[in-house]
């Protein structure tokens, strides 16, 4: 877009350039799993629990289920802007609150190396409510006849939910962990918004490096190329989960 020249057939070459000469593709492809993974295993490890934990009758239940949903409901660049004033080195809330617990502050994403992390912890806290909540779906489907047997030869409750509660519902966080990894693999507004991609190219995911081709650099062929290799990597990255869900419910 930016040339006086028109365009021109390179076949393969955006392709050949991409994954051989480009020296910012491939960091941004392992930022972009890095990414995903770290937010992926936060969000199932805490929603599971927390569903645990909501699914149990206790005053003031249904209150406290609306107030947790809310950050799912959030404007993500909203999130965004207000998480990079908790994240202020001098002034932010969250170097204040480690500053309690006698922990230095902290750069947060100012630095090259927490950056990433920082951006992982604010995905966490706006989806976990989601997994929460399609996991509670499940365990509201579960028969109670499996706890009442148990019950029965003594089980306690880590045995109850260990042995029951979560082969019973392992189907369903599956499906929550698929949905979030096809958002988390492919998320832009809340990088954009903190970092981005910097400082550096410390937060560049491929999203990001895409849309840098494309609308700062303008080389839309290019970016066209990298798209259509992240799509292929959704593909994959969603199929493999599919087949662990079958495979878990064939063995269920």
């Amino acid at each position: 877009m930016s040339s006086l020249q028109p365009p021109t057939w390179v076949f393969l070459e955006n392709f050949k350039t991409l994954l051989f000469e480009d020296p910012r593709f491939w960091p941004a492809f392992f930022r972009t799993f890095y990414f995903t993974g770290l937010a992926l295993i936060c969000q199932t490890v805490l929603g599971v629990s927390i569903a645990v934990l909501f699914n149990r009758k206790f005053k003031g239940n249904q209150l406290i289920k609306t107030l947790f949903l809310l950050p799912m409901v959030s404007t993500p660049v909203a999130i965004g802007l207000v998480w990079l004033l908790i994240f202020e080195p001098s002034i932010g809330f969250a170097n204040q609150f480690l500053g309690f617990f006698g922990i230095h502050s902290q750069l947060w994403i100012s630095s090259p190396v927490q950056a990433l992390p920082a951006i992982a912890l604010v995905d966490t806290w706006q989806w976990t409510p989601m997994i929460t909540l399609i996991t509670l779906a499940g365990l509201s489907t579960l028969p109670q006849e499996h706890y009442e047997a148990a019950a029965v030869d003594g089980a306690n409750s880590w045995q109850m939910f260990w042995h029951i509660t979560f082969p019973l519902v392992l189907p369903t966080i599956f499906a929550a962990v698929l949905l979030r990894a096809i958002d988390a693999i492919k998320q832009f507004d809340l990088i954009y918004a903190m970092t981005q991609g910097g400082p550096g190219f410390s937060s560049e995911t491929l999203n990001i490096y895409g849309f840098v081709n494309g609308f700062q650099y303008f080389k839309l062929g290019y970016t066209s190329a990298i798209l259509v290799i992240f799509f292929m990597i959704i593909i994959g990255f969603s199929s493999i989960i599919i087949i662990l869900r079958k495979k878990t419910e064939v063995t269920l």
